[in-house]
């Protein structure tokens, strides 16, 4: 009996793993992906230049998150061996460089531009043709700036990256932060707005 549910249990988790297969591939359709890095069930490619070149993920990099380039411009590039966690965001307009060896925890939003204009009719305006026609390819009255996430750094779960950030190599975001300005390299921070906590020693770096 046990034999013959564990054959009914593989036989019908056949259609899933087609559906599956299909996701990833389509993924990975949407981006440069180097070697050994993974895209998992739970990340997510959106990418509405239809470049891949616009996400670059290099080798031994792990995405479990959303990462997303929008149509009037924007840029992704993961350095090697990172890890993505999942439900994280990752959103450009502009440009997001992330390091080698970052670590992004669970729930982290990375957005390097406002997402909307500060005019109310023209937020309208956008949310309409976003959903009647797709992003549009040329959205001028939204701020943006590029981040840059350096080497070895790590951003703690429910922490938000907004524009203009750098975050210095090894540096330590504390969950649930929100980063507004630079952080120097070695350097904890945490809080809304985030604020150094302290510095990492020497032996630790």
């Amino acid at each position: 009996m046990n034999l013959v549910l564990k054959v009914i249990r593989k036989v019908l988790r056949i259609p899933f793993r087609l559906i599956e297969e299909f996701e990833l591939r389509l993924k990975k359709e949407g981006c440069i992906i180097g070697e050994g890095a993974r895209l998992y069930p739970s990340s997510r490619v959106e990418n509405n230049q239809g470049r891949p070149s616009a996400i670059v993920i290099a080798a031994r990099s792990q995405v479990l998150g959303h990462l997303v380039v929008m149509g009037h411009g924007g840029s992704i590039r993961i350095g090697s061996s990172c890890f993505i966690g999942e439900q994280t965001r990752i959103w450009s307009a502009d440009s997001i460089v992330i390091g080698n060896r970052v670590l992004i925890s669970h729930n982290v939003n990375i957005h390097d531009h406002n997402s909307h204009s500060w005019s109310a009719q023209r937020r309208h305006m956008h949310f309409n043709q976003i959903f009647s026609a797709g992003h549009p390819k040329e959205l001028k009255d939204v701020p943006s700036s590029p981040i840059i996430i350096e080497d070895d750094a790590w951003i703690g779960f429910n922490a938000t990256i907004l524009k203009g950030v750098k975050i210095g190599t090894g540096a330590i975001v504390g969950a649930a932060s929100v980063v507004t300005k630079d952080v120097a390299p070695y350097t904890v921070v945490a809080g809304n707005p985030a604020k150094v906590m302290r510095e990492i020693p020497v032996e630790d770096r």
